[in-house]
């Protein structure tokens, strides 16, 4: 047999096996309401790469990955080359479909300096990406903040341990209100700061990599983890009120979008039920969510952080609780897994956020509780993104919610991706069964829309619906399964058609 025949054979083979296997989730794209959105996501330094071309100054990220920080020593200095590939890009979102597109903006990009001057070559790649979206009729979701700083500023005061990112993180959000505010639909102020902060101030497994002994990942020799996240964390929220009050007074009676934040979410389910554990459950939803929603919604931390943490815990002046009490349009959140958690004595001593939580949490019933970070053995849970929004509808006031991120890491990057297809729809019937609920939710976003520098890992995990080959100069995307059943999802709107049925010639070229 030919290799022409060979491809051709084994194309309508795959093509069979992928008929075959793409089950009806049970739903279709007209159940969900006109108004809600499905898209998929990226972000500036896992996305663009560039990092030294127009104007571009480094960022936390290109100083970190470039001391040898992630595992495989790679850096993001091409990433997917969406500085370059973005057309081609936004063609592909078309193609398949996406309703809308979220992406960050790079602080180091725009504003080289932290503050002060706007580089023009930046304004000009995010004005023209934001066109592209605009003109193929694709809702634009900014994100300000995806954990990459200006270095600059990270050397001058501490970056998010000084008050004085509200004053500077404010001015670039007002250039971003500004230049682009016309065509965005939705502002997100800070990706994940319940985690990324502790991976950046705890256990410095993200840049600026502070941390101390024991509760790094690696020994530190800069750092506080017992309380740096705290302050962290209370610098943030003070910077995403002023920049809400910002939007609110300047931009949005016009504009007519919509801020909020992102947070980073998984479900805690109790490992027993007994009291002890049933109310260390509640911590966990308290610490992970209650840190960052309770003082935007309701003015102060929750009642059992500022019992653990002590005076650690920066309080809110009067004046403050005022400003960031709700300074919030919508909920959003990153969502992947659920746990399993049970009681931990709070020890005495020397304590981090993870110590004053005091649980212990684990992927699964019957697997070892976790150490530093997050569980390893998770599996896939989606009854636990049904609970979530579920709670957050019940504790929050049913504010509108958007899943930014949802997706599936791989190891490997075949095209045959029948997995991530599985987990997808999954999690979005999940999502649909909240909603019928009551459950206020908005978007859904996979993530992520092709294959990243993905911040943990590197290049070695995949998330993407398309397929990147890092080891080609040219970065070729291939559609995987996942993208075309997404965008047969999409499109064939009211039927159970979920494979789409590519035409023979165009899949050839996909495979090639």
């Amino acid at each position: 047999m030919g290799a022409a025949a060979t491809a051709f054979f084994y194309l309508l083979l795959s093509l069979w096996v992928q008929d075959a296997t793409a089950a009806d989730p049970g739903f279709t794209r007209s159940d969900f309401p006109r108004g809600f959105v499905f898209g998929a996501g990226t972000s500036a330094y896992q996305y663009e790469g560039a990092v030294a071309e127009d104007g571009r100054s480094p960022s936390n990220w290109d100083t970190f990955t470039h001391a040898g920080k992630i595992s495989d020593k790679s850096t993001g200095d091409v990433a997917a080359d969406g500085y370059h590939k973005y057309m081609e890009d936004v063609k592909l979102m078309s193609e398949t479909g996406l309703e809308a597109y979220r992406f960050s903006i790079s602080w180091s990009r725009l504003i080289p300096n932290g503050r002060g001057a706007v580089n023009p070559k930046g304004l000009q790649y995010y004005n023209n990406l934001i066109d592209e979206l605009v003109n193929h009729g694709i809702q634009v979701h900014i994100t300000l903040y995806h954990l990459d700083l200006p270095h600059i500023l990270e050397d001058e005061y501490g970056g998010w341990l000084s008050p004085r990112i509200v004053e500077d993180f404010t001015a670039y959000a007002d250039v971003c209100f500004r230049e682009f505010g016309d065509r965005v639909a939705s502002w997100t102020t800070v990706n994940e700061p319940n985690i990324a902060i502790l991976a950046s101030y705890d256990i410095a497994i993200f840049p600026p990599g502070r941390c101390s002994d024991p509760f790094g990942a690696t020994k530190c020799s800069t750092g506080d983890s017992s309380v740096e996240p705290y302050i962290a964390a209370h610098n943030t929220l003070m910077a995403h009120a002023s920049v809400v009050r910002l939007y609110r007074q300047k931009y949005q009676p016009k504009q007519k979008g919509i801020v909020g934040i992102n947070i980073y979410s998984y479900w805690s389910y109790p490992l027993t039920n007994t009291t002890v554990d049933l109310e260390a459950t509640q911590r966990c939803k308290d610490f992970l969510y209650g840190w960052i929603l309770e003082p935007l919604m309701f003015g102060d931390y929750p009642q059992v952080m500022k019992k653990n943490v002590g005076s650690r815990l920066p309080p809110f002046t009067k004046v403050q609780s005022e400003l960031i009490k709700g300074s919030i349009d919508f909920i959003g959140i990153n969502h992947y897994f659920s746990v399993y958690v049970n009681d931990r004595h709070l020890h005495t001593g020397v304590r981090d956020y993870t110590a004053d939580m005091s649980i212990d949490s684990r992927g699964t019933r019957t697997g070892p509780p976790a150490g530093k970070g997050h569980p390893r053995d998770t599996t896939s849970d989606p009854k636990g993104l049904q609970l979530a929004l579920e709670y957050l509808k019940e504790t929050y006031g049913n504010r509108p919610i958007y899943v930014q991120e949802n997706g599936m890491e791989s190891a490997h990057d075949g095209l045959d991706d029948t997995d991530r297809m599985d987990y997808l729809s999954s999690y979005m019937k999940s999502m649909l069964k909240a909603m019928r609920n009551g459950a206020n939710v908005r978007g859904y976003f996979a993530w992520a829309f092709m294959d990243l520098f993905e911040l943990l890992g590197g290049y070695q995990s995949r998330y993407g619906l398309y397929r990147v080959d890092f080891a080609d100069e040219r970065l070729p995307r291939q559609a995987r399964l996942s993208a075309r059943w997404y965008s047969s999802f999409l499109k064939h709107n009211g039927t159970s058609a979920l494979v789409l049925r590519t035409p023979v010639n165009q899949a050839l070229n996909s495979v090639s």
